[in-house]
This record gives structure tokens, sequence and C-alpha cells, in this order.
């Protein structure tokens, strides 16, 4: 079955991949969410999710903040440089509105874009 508008290459799922961010150097952060990323060889951006249950209890509300994080990168994959990146949430998260989230998640794709690894589309050359 098809997710929706997030194909499986788009998402982290192994083991290893989230075992290799957790010691990577890359990372950005705000209020409610921390990132760690580092460059991969796909050509494209993967993400892996760590809402954990100290960010709240009730599943209903963990749901709610990958469903937004997922909306948010699937927006903006196509602008992101070739990374892999986890995306945590603080346990500020749980009591903030979609909007505020979503607002920090752009945020978060900004700094990572100006951030951007070396694999990144260079400026054109002036003549």
């Amino acid at each position: 079955m098809q997710a929706a508008g997030l194909p499986r290459e788009a998402r982290l799922r192994r083991a290893g991949d989230f075992a290799a961010l957790r010691t990577s150097s890359g990372r950005a952060g705000g209020r409610c969410f921390h990132m760690r990323y580092r460059r991969n060889e796909l050509g494209h951006a993967r993400l892996g999710l760590a809402i954990s249950k100290r960010v709240s209890k009730r599943a209903v509300e963990r749901n709610r903040i990958k469903r937004l994080v997922r909306e948010s990168f699937r927006r903006m994959r196509h602008q992101l440089p070739a990374v892999d990146m986890m995306v945590m949430a603080r346990e500020q998260a749980a009591g903030t509105t979609g909007a505020e989230l979503l607002a920090e998640l752009d945020q978060l794709w900004q700094k990572l874009l100006a951030n951007r690894p070396e694999t990144a589309v260079s400026a054109p050359a002036h003549h």
C-alpha cells in the first residue's frame, strides 16, 4: 500500500540508519524539535522520526506530532539537500498548537538549507 505522498525511499526504515544519525555531527533545533542530520549519497532527503513517550504519554498526541512533521517534510523534501535526518520532539511539543509546530519545522528546514552540505548545487559561474 502506498503511503499518502511520502514514498518509502523518502523514509528512514533501518535501525542502522537511525544509529548512524545518533552519532552524526549535523544538528539543528528549536523549542519543540531537535534534528540530527548527515549527508547521504542518494540524491534526496530521507526522514526518520523519534517521538518518545517522554513527549506525551498519549499516543494520540505523539501521532499528531508525527503527522505534522511528515506533512511539513512532504512539502519541503524536494528543496532539501541530500541528507538523512532524524527529527525528535521535545516535551514542549505536546502542548503546542499545530500552526506553531509547523512554523518551527519550517525554521528547521531553513536551517538545513542554510547549512547545506557540500553536495548542494553551487551558484552559477559569473561570465
